[in-house]
């Protein structure tokens, strides 16, 4: 398994021959709602788009994970795996081969199976998607800490894509949590990996949610918290479009 962080939650996943692409943000900025004000946040070093993308995964509808500039000017007959709180936009920038995965569905690609579950909730009403991947190896991400008791049921994951840290707001508390519940999970599953998501990379982020958000946490702690819980699962901090070759059966970085 290769995985390639593209900052932010955007990840290249290289498993059994495939490319995946997943919650791309590539080109552009990033604003919710058109506010810049409350939120703005711009590549500080511009990036070619991937070649050779198989299938494109999206796991929510927020543009953090279906970024609509990248998505506009990527390849419409690449298909699109996505949660139903993507779908509009998805169909709406013309894209030929749309699979929508409700939680527990599952999507057959090549020697690839993908499952949803279920992930973060999005307002009062939806809850996006978390993601299996299963192969030659299996990898399982959600990129806001929150991970469905559903998992407990699912054979061992390899490698887990999810917030090691707490990003708080005040009075409103974590809107992303990985200290805690990513260190259940890791007792939970026992993945040989543990990789974080939804934060840095060459990323400048400004406005006012930006100057209230409060960071907890560093993977380096991460990794003390799973030394103390006698966890042999590594924490790997990953560099921005940098390829990881993850050799799970020696467990160690190539």
């Amino acid at each position: 398994m290769q995985l390639t962080w593209l900052d932010n939650n955007s990840w290249l996943i290289e498993l059994c021959g495939k490319t995946i692409l997943l919650d791309p943000w590539i080109v552009g900025d990033l604003i919710f709602g058109n506010q810049s004000w409350l939120f703005h946040g711009t590549k500080t070093v511009d990036r070619a788009l991937p070649e050779n993308i198989d299938l494109i995964l999206i796991s929510q509808g927020l543009p953090d994970h279906a970024h609509p500039p990248t998505l506009a000017i990527l390849d419409r007959s690449i298909p699109i795996v996505c949660s139903p709180n993507a779908t509009q936009l998805i169909q709406n920038l013309g894209y030929e081969q749309i699979t929508t995965l409700a939680h527990g569905e599952s999507y057959r690609f090549a020697d690839i199976e993908i499952k949803a579950m279920p992930g973060s909730p999005v307002g009062p009403t939806t809850v996006e998607n978390a993601y299996i991947i299963r192969g030659e190896q299996s990898l399982y991400y959600e990129p806001h800490g929150n991970h469905s008791p559903a998992l407990a049921n699912e054979p061992a994951i390899d490698v887990i894509i999810t917030p090691l840290i707490d990003l708080k707001l005040p009075l409103l508390g974590a809107v992303i949590k990985g200290r805690a519940t990513t260190l259940s999970l890791c007792e939970l599953l026992k993945p040989q990996f543990v990789l974080p998501t939804a934060a840095g990379g060459d990323i400048k982020f400004e406005g006012l949610l930006v100057s209230l958000l409060h960071t907890e946490g560093t993977v380096k702690e991460f990794q003390n918290s799973l030394a103390a819980k006698s966890l042999a699962t590594q924490a790997i901090e990953p560099q921005p479009w940098k390829p990881m070759n993850l050799d799970l059966v020696a467990a160690t970085i190539g």
